[in-house]
């Protein structure tokens, strides 16, 4: 029998703890109140500024094997103030070394984008805290030589589980859905 696991669409503004000493809003409010006295976990984080796909389980060992490093891909939509070009995609596939970690991520693409900002698809295997938004912080927009900074950050998919769930709502993924985070 697959685990049971569910998928929470996280808005912006919302903490990835069961309470919060600073009085804020956290990702329990938004599940039923037996998420939390059943001792749901979440999976991984999304920090208070970013929102997407967050997945809870009541399954230690299966939270720990998703979240270890190359375990489990993660793909994330990003928003950049700035002009990103080829030359940043590749410095985000080869690493940038920020303090003390070598961030990098194993696909980037351009999607898009309107005026100084830019749209993309970034896809990683590991996730350090702020991991995206340091990584583009360490590149610099060449017309104005001023560090990149991620506007908006949306997870859209962990594995093979792609978001579908509307933005504050959840689900319970099915045993195929199950299969395809691996």
């Amino acid at each position: 029998m697959a685990p049971r696991i569910l998928a929470l669409n996280k808005p912006k503004g919302y903490v990835v703890t069961r309470s919060d000493e600073k009085g804020r809003k956290t990702v329990y409010s938004l599940l039923p109140e037996w998420a939390y006295q059943e001792g749901w976990m979440p999976v991984g984080r999304l920090d208070l500024d970013s929102k997407g796909l967050l997945l809870f389980t009541q399954d230690g060992k299966l939270a720990d094997r998703l979240t270890r490093p190359g375990s489990c891909r993660k793909v994330y939509e990003v928003w950049v103030r700035g002009h990103t070009t080829d030359e940043h995609l590749v410095q985000l596939l080869k690493g940038v070394k920020v303090e003390k970690d070598l961030l990098k991520a194993v696909r980037a693409e351009i999607k898009g984008g309107a005026g100084p900002k830019t749209r993309l698809e970034v896809e990683l295997d590991e996730g350090k805290n702020r991991h995206l938004r340091r990584l583009f912080g360490a590149l610099k927009d060449p017309k104005h030589g001023t560090p990149l900074k991620v506007l908006e950050l949306k997870r859209i998919r962990i594995g093979g589980f792609k978001l579908d769930v509307e933005s504050g709502k959840w689900r319970f993924l099915t045993a195929e859905e199950v299969s395809s985070l691996a």
